[in-house]
């Protein structure tokens, strides 16, 4: 089990309110309301980061080698992938 912690969070009134009345529609508190919403953000701003990483190490691996599959092939492969096709993804290239 995962020990959790107390933290404050500053609401104004009207977004106080507004997640009141969200939890009273689901039947849920207001502590699981933001609780859900802080969870899902940070879930998904993980995603975000983990993809900027990803493209800042693939452009500098392009910057380093110079490998490469043009737009065209990468096309191709994909409509292969989504016909159903089993296809190998295309050979990078200078």
């Amino acid at each position: 089990m995962t020990a959790s912690s107390t933290t404050s969070l500053k609401l104004d009134s009207e977004l106080k309110e507004r997640v009141q009345r969200l939890a009273a529609a689901r039947r849920r508190s207001p502590h699981w309301v933001m609780r859900e919403a802080v969870e899902q953000y940070v879930g998904r701003e993980e995603k975000r980061e983990q993809l900027r990483q990803d493209a800042l190490a693939a452009w500098n691996h392009y910057q380093a080698t110079g490998l490469h599959a043009t737009a065209e092939e990468a096309d191709t492969w994909l409509a292969k992938l989504e016909a159903g096709e089993d296809a190998e993804a295309p050979e990078c290239h200078v």
